[in-house]
């Protein structure tokens, strides 16, 4: 007994995650935290997307010798927009960062959360999230995980050049986050984590990315996932590789790139590449869009328009949460808007296939009712609404419906609608991924935090609730089990009437709002006549 007893506790401390892990290409040294965490900062998860990799798929890691430091994050991705001189961004930027509760082994199987950070595409515009809050809340039973992936030109630059050279690829932020998933299923069992139960998280172009793992290869499952949570899935224009022509050949020519033009434009410099880094408007449009570097219809990874791959059913069934906020549209259409041509402008530049008949429909939909307020135009906020839905509540409602109507199980919807004083008397409102805050904790997001969501503020409340669901979630596949002591039950999403009419269905979803008023909602007439016809167009404006 004594000499089973002493191997039994020599292999449990063999199996203890300690803090430099071993991953065969690369050795890293992480830092142990008091709060029982530990955090391992900047792996590499991929080869270096420079040089003759750049707009290629991403490579494995290259192996290192010796204990590489894991105690900084690695370099966010270059922006659309952004100088190359900033310290923290950088064309060599895919790194991965893991949080894991002290006293996991490597035999804790903890369930895995495994973030992906928005920005349109265009940006890591989320990067660097601590883990800790989420971790804490679960009752140190989870595993966290971010990371950055190629955004821009470097993740989305599309075109015949690069889909038929041998050395390029498109969509390659997208297939960024799969080589991150592949990798935590190869590794993260080294970190106390269970590579069968990786839930995702994204917010805006993030949880875009998860309707596009849901639906990609036609729905093809590749075991990468078990459930996901998205924060306002973002729908935006779809292109084609070759309707993405124009794209390439401008930024090209604006580099002095006429002849052999990828292996030119790979031979430029990040810094040469950023001078030139910037939006044009899509065909038709009067001005560039706010995001305009996509993913597009590839015909493998991605085979269709979103709108038309969920419509159809073609999508990996699994536990999902979906939901956006009230004021989704607030925080990007242009404050001085003042007359409905600038309000359809703005409309048009981001969707270019939006139609006069559709532009005249949607300003009878979303009549100018005001309110007004200081430093906006008279129809900011009626742009505003328009946008919001178009982009977001919508799209993630009809997400909802689909799954619903093809039979998913494990399906919750929620509006988002906790007022912080300071946006809603600056017109905000409950503004786009503001619950990003509550989720993570406010002291572990980067940027501003509502200063009401601060620790004996109003808005306090919250953050527990939130982290009681989503922990739920990532632990159990279901919002309940684990849900803040208190909190309301979570009903899924739709329930058909008797006579199984769409249009008499009952739409229910969680409302974020008060501590007292926080509980189900039903989806009201008006929101819902709203969506239907953003719905009926979706296709035909290339969502």
């Amino acid at each position: 007994m004594a000499l089973y007893l002493f191997l039994l506790c020599l292999f449990s401390a063999v199996a203890a995650v300690q803090p430099t892990v071993k991953l065969g290409y690369a050795s890293y040294q992480g830092v142990k935290h008091s709060k029982g965490i530990t955090q391992w900062l900047g792996m590499r998860y991929a080869a270096a997307p420079v040089g003759e990799l750049r707009f290629a798929a991403p490579q494995d890691p290259p192996t290192v010798a010796g204990i590489l430091a894991a105690g900084k994050h690695g370099h966010t991705c270059l922006g659309t927009g952004e100088s190359s001189d900033r310290l923290l961004t950088s064309e060599d930027c895919l790194f991965i960062d893991v949080y894991s509760p002290t006293h996991a082994t490597i035999e804790s199987n903890l369930p895995v959360y495994f973030f992906i950070q928005g920005g349109g595409f265009n940006y890591n515009a989320n990067a660097n999230y601590n883990g800790h809050g989420l971790i804490t809340a679960s009752d140190n039973q989870i595993v966290v995980v971010t990371f950055n992936y190629r955004v821009g030109p470097y993740g989305f630059l599309a075109s015949r050049e690069i889909h038929d050279s041998p050395t390029a690829s498109v969509n390659n932020g997208l297939k960024d986050q799969r080589k991150a998933l592949e990798w935590v299923q190869r590794y993260i069992h080294l970190f106390g984590g269970d590579p069968n139960h990786v839930v995702l998280g994204g917010n805006s172009a993030g949880a875009a990315s998860i309707a596009l793992h849901l639906t990609a290869f036609g729905g093809r499952n590749d075991g990468l996932f078990v459930g996901v949570a998205a924060e306002s899935v973002s729908f935006a224009t779809m292109l084609t590789i070759e309707e993405s022509q124009y794209q390439y050949d401008t930024f090209a020519t604006r580099l002095g790139c006429t002849e052999d033009t990828l292996d030119c434009l790979r031979s430029k410099s990040a810094t040469e590449l950023q001078a030139h880094n910037h939006n044009i408007p899509y065909p038709g449009a009067q001005n560039p869009p706010l995001f305009m570097w996509n993913p597009v219809i590839d015909h493998d990874l991605i085979q269709n328009l979103t709108y038309a791959a969920f419509d159809s059913g073609s999508f990996i069934r699994v536990p999902v949460i979906m939901g956006d906020d009230t004021n989704g549209g607030t925080i990007f259409t242009p404050r001085g808007t003042s007359s409905l041509t600038q309000s359809n402008t703005f409309l048009h530049n981001q969707f270019p296939y939006l139609t006069l008949d559709q532009l005249k429909r949607l300003d009878e939909l979303y009549p100018n009712h005001g309110p007004q307020f200081p430093n906006s135009g008279t129809w900011w906020r009626q742009v505003s609404n328009a946008y919001g839905d178009l982009r977001y509540m919508c799209p993630n409602l009809f997400v909802s419906s689909a799954l619903s109507r093809h039979g998913q199980q494990g399906n919750w919807n929620y509006r988002y609608n906790v007022e912080d004083p300071t946006q809603m008397a600056q017109g905000l409102g409950v503004p786009h991924t503001v619950e990003l805050a509550a989720i993570w904790g406010p002291e572990n997001v980067q940027g501003s935090v509502p200063e009401s969501y601060q620790a004996g503020k109003s808005n306090a409340w919250i953050i527990p609730v939130m982290q009681g669901y989503w922990t739920s979630f990532i632990r159990a596949l279901d919002p309940n089990v684990y849900r803040a002591e208190g909190a309301p039950v979570w009903d899924e999403f739709t329930t058909e009437t008797q006579d199984g009419s769409a249009e008499e269905e009952v739409w229910n979803r969680m409302l974020f709002d008060k501590p007292h008023t926080t509980n189900m909602e039903q989806v009201g007439t008006s929101t819902r006549a709203r969506c239907r016809y953003s719905n009926e167009i979706g296709i035909p404006i290339r969502q």
